[in-house]
């Protein structure tokens, strides 16, 4: 009943339009009765509807006596659903690909905390709503167009006890084996054997994406576009040195952070290079640093810092199954060489962009357990290019120059890692 729901609901543009209750409003139980009774003969098909631009127009919130109201507001309705997950409380709305044509992030009121939107998985879009408080989310209902608004979607959120909310939350099988098999289809299927590669592979990791937008600077630059932009400089930058580079996302889409890890895995990389923008609570905070990792952390700020990324698979709407224990990693002899591995390039970044831009005072070199980091074969670092919270160096970030300069500092990097490498005569394949 669920999957008939989903294409009768892509089926309602045309029934509210040729039926005479179409000015009231319509739940999905509506259009099913209309349907079975023969009123609604006229499908859009799955394909024709992907083919088309839908947009997403506007999205607000309204607080009543017993509930929250989401208003989703579409130049036409698709296919959606909803589900809940837990720690920390959130609703999903997931839909087909829709094009985003409302403002960034917003705080709400009511049960909502905050909500965020974007593209989740190619061909795939969603909303994640942050909660106060656990609800249970009430059948949808669409309303058709008037005065100049396009249909809209309207989910009520009532209040609910933990334990109730806490039965009804999970990853529905059926998405959970949709997304597993698509980052596993866009992972490469044959890697080239070790020997038989003549250039050096990096993968360039830009942080966040999608429904994730990271943090933020108090004028709207979110860190997932400027992590994004100075990756495909860098990538630039590098293929223009000859180097063989992939990008875990050059799109802003969400890519899971074990993915991310994988990916360089399976090109069998040399160097992953995962790129984002810190925050601070003091706005005076500024300046780049690396990560590389560790089971415990350098300090309890490196610690800070690699909870919150490591939050980001829950910020864009996943579950991510549970990660190896860094402990057990680190007994790998061939995790102690990358290790070392990482932190030559780590440092000889350092010096390269001191040159280029404020560097963190105190220890711009930390270590921290990031997921992303923890790959037992590729030499992974993780920069943060500097704090959005610091009103200039936000205004800095903002600049073509500024990308350009870092970008080309970190290539330099890279270029003195190989060919100190060469330098020290051939090296195992990993």
């Amino acid at each position: 009943m669920r999957g008939m729901r989903q294409i009768l609901l892509a089926a309602l543009a045309c029934l509210v339009a040729t039926t005479a209750a179409a000015q009231s409003p319509q739940t999905v139980d509506d259009v099913i009765d209309k349907v079975l009774r023969g009123a609604g003969k006229a499908e859009v098909h799955p394909a024709a509807q992907q083919a088309r631009d839908i947009i997403v127009m506007g999205a607000r919130m309204g607080a009543h006596e017993d509930r929250t109201r989401f208003v989703v507001e579409m130049s036409e309705p698709v296919a959606m659903r909803t589900f809940v997950l837990n720690n920390p409380n959130r609703v999903v709305i997931d839909m087909p690909l829709v094009k985003w044509h409302l403002e960034g992030p917003a705080h709400g009121f009511g049960a909502v905390r905050a909500y965020r939107y974007g593209t989740f998985r190619q061909g795939n879009s969603r909303f994640v709503i942050d909660l106060n408080e656990p609800v249970v989310v009430g059948e949808p209902m669409v309303l058709p167009p008037e005065n100049g608004s396009g249909y809209r979607v309207v989910f009520d959120l009532f209040p609910t006890t933990q334990a109730k909310f806490d039965r009804n939350a999970g990853w529905p099988d059926d998405l959970r084996a949709r997304d597993t098999a698509a980052q596993i289809a866009a992972l490469p299927r044959t890697p080239p054997p070790v020997q038989s590669r003549i250039k050096k592979v990096i993968v360039i990791d830009p942080g966040h994406g999608g429904t994730d937008p990271g943090t933020h600077s108090d004028d709207g630059q979110s860190e997932k576009d400027l992590v994004l932009g100075v990756a495909l400089q860098l990538e630039r930058v590098l293929q223009a040195r000859g180097y063989t580079v992939h990008m875990t996302r050059d799109s802003d889409i969400g890519v899971e952070l074990s993915n991310r890890r994988a990916l360089a895995q399976s090109l069998r990389a040399d160097l992953l290079i995962s790129i984002h923008a810190n925050s601070h609570p003091d706005p005076n905070v500024a300046g780049l640093s690396i990560y590389t990792l560790s089971e415990k952390g350098s300090d309890a700020e490196a610690r800070a810092v690699a909870k919150k990324e490591n939050d980001a698979d829950k910020k864009s709407g996943a579950e991510r199954a549970g990660d190896n224990d860094v402990a057990s990693i680190l007994l790998a002899l061939s995790q102690r060489d990358t290790m070392n591995k990482s932190s030559r390039f780590a440092e000889a970044a350092l010096a390269e962009l001191r040159n280029e831009t404020d560097i963190l005072p105190h220890k711009p070199h930390r270590d921290a357990a990031f997921v992303v980091l923890k790959s037992p074969v590729v030499p992974s670092v993780l920069i943060e290019l500097g704090f959005l919270t610091n009103p200039e160096e936000a205004r800095k970030m903002q600049t073509d120059g500024w990308r350009a300069r870092v970008a080309r500092a970190i290539a330099a990097a890279v270029d003195h890692q190989f060919m100190a490498a060469a330098d020290a005569g051939p090296a195992t394949g990993q």
